[in-house]
């Protein structure tokens, strides 16, 4: 409960008393699903320019610092084994072998290997990376991507306001934020929005003749049960018949590239998905998720790695070389992160196992400096040493970034507040 000296504090008063009527009256005293109340603003400068899309690539499983970004050639081979790094476009920045394609981008992006955090398990470590929350079983909260979307709402109306792709139907969405700001997901990019169309042999006499039959049946619905959420999910199909009639549907066709595109990419569902975040983020959209699974490396680490950073070093560096030459990249965000990294020292099966006390991100394009690396770790690559990273600071940077308002307070139905940056310190020297 709060105190009274609490109370006494208009905003918190406004949420008392806010959660008490929904406990004890039964209605809500918010005009809104989410009332905005602001918070105490840090001293933190306003982006000017502030990046309008972001794409956010998800390396699931926890991808190894010590065999990517943050390569340590001096240390021992049971840490190192026989890898080595390589130079690259950035003066002083050196990477993994296994990154020859991505060594010659790294003028344009911000390496920070000084992430570090107390959480191991998969699931929970993916879904604090993904909403700055720890996960809890009385709540679900937003993807940073719902945040953005929240904030900003969409650029496009016929297209969706936040695509995952490749990332599974469990994983974060809209949260407390409700079903607007839920992902469309896309299971396979080559395959692109499936189900869109009509059913082969439906004429469209047939198809609006059902679609009257479903709207009157929703209107004596709606008029009986004065149910938000339900309403939600007719306007929601509603969008989906007009993106089936809308020109933009086309965006999810990769198809329609060249064959020498798509193969600069790759030829694997990562590289597609890549392809198709940009192009969906060319034509509007806000946020687009792409996952790369593969990163648990418990046995054979090496042989693992090398083949997923094969697939990573193709998709990712031609990315970022479309989104510079198009110019897209000034307006773009494109975040590269994991759940966690890997133990420093090579376990028996020749892995490594989980260590979440040590891991690397990548930022790049919507005003990051590139060919800079924040942080450091120890020469064996087992705890931050300068400039250490929370994953809230990381997230709050992403905020930043997408000029969001870091400390302002969104409440739920039930009056509990929430940040964006939940307290997390945005990294603004990383930005020009």
């Amino acid at each position: 409960m709060f105190s009274s000296a609490e109370i006494s504090n208009p905003r918190t008063r406004r949420a008392f008393l806010a959660g008490a009527a929904q406990a004890y009256l039964g209605v809500n005293l918010l005009s809104q699903d989410l009332l905005a109340v602001g918070g105490n603003d840090r001293k933190i400068p306003s982006r000017k320019n502030p990046a309008n899309k972001v794409i956010y690539l998800y390396m699931s499983g926890g991808m190894s610092h010590l065999d990517t970004f943050d390569p340590k050639p001096e240390a021992s081979s049971e840490i190192r084994g026989d890898l080595s790094t390589i130079k690259t476009s950035a003066d002083g920045v050196r990477v993994s072998e296994y990154l020859p394609k991505l060594a010659k981008h790294m003028d344009k992006v911000a390496v920070v290997n000084s992430l570090h955090s107390k959480q191991g398990a998969h699931e929970q470590a993916r879904y604090l990376m993904k909403t700055n929350y720890a996960k809890r079983g009385t709540i679900q909260h937003p993807h940073m991507a719902a945040w953005f979307l929240k904030y900003e709402n969409r650029i496009n109306q016929q297209l969706p306001g936040f695509v995952s792709i490749n990332s599974g139907s469990r994983a974060p969405g809209a949260g407390f934020f409700g079903i607007d700001c839920e992902p469309l997901i896309i299971g396979k990019p080559e395959a692109g929005l499936q189900n869109s169309k009509h059913f082969s042999g439906t004429p469209e006499s047939d198809f609006m003749r059902r679609r009257k039959l479903s709207g009157r049946l929703d209107q004596k619905f709606h008029s009986k049960y004065k149910d938000k959420s339900a309403s939600a999910y007719t306007a929601i199909y509603e969008e989906a018949v007009t993106l089936m009639r809308s020109s933009d549907l086309k965006v999810f066709d990769i198809a329609q590239e060249k064959q020498s595109l798509r193969d600069r990419y790759g030829d694997h569902s990562f590289g597609q998905g890549c392809l198709l975040a940009r192009r969906l983020s060319e034509s509007g959209v806000r946020s687009v998720e792409v996952q790369l699974g593969g990163w648990d490396t418990h046995q054979d680490n090496f042989q693992r790695v090398q083949s997923n950073t094969a697939i990573l070093d193709q998709a990712l560096s031609a990315l970022l070389d479309d989104l510079h030459t198009s110019g897209m990249l000034k307006e773009t965000l494109v975040v590269l992160t994991t759940e966690f990294g890997r133990t420093p020292k090579i376990n028996q099966n020749a892995g490594r196992d989980h260590y979440p006390k040590a891991f690397s991100a990548v930022l790049a394009g919507g005003g990051v400096k590139g060919g800079i690396v924040y942080g450091k770790t120890d020469d064996k690559g087992t705890e931050p040493i300068e400039d250490s990273v929370t994953i809230g600071d990381f997230n709050a940077t992403i905020a930043y970034g997408c000029g969001l308002p870091l400390d302002q307070r969104l409440f739920t139905k039930t009056a509990r507040p929430f940040t964006v940056a939940n307290h997390g310190d945005p990294i603004v020297k990383l930005f020009s």
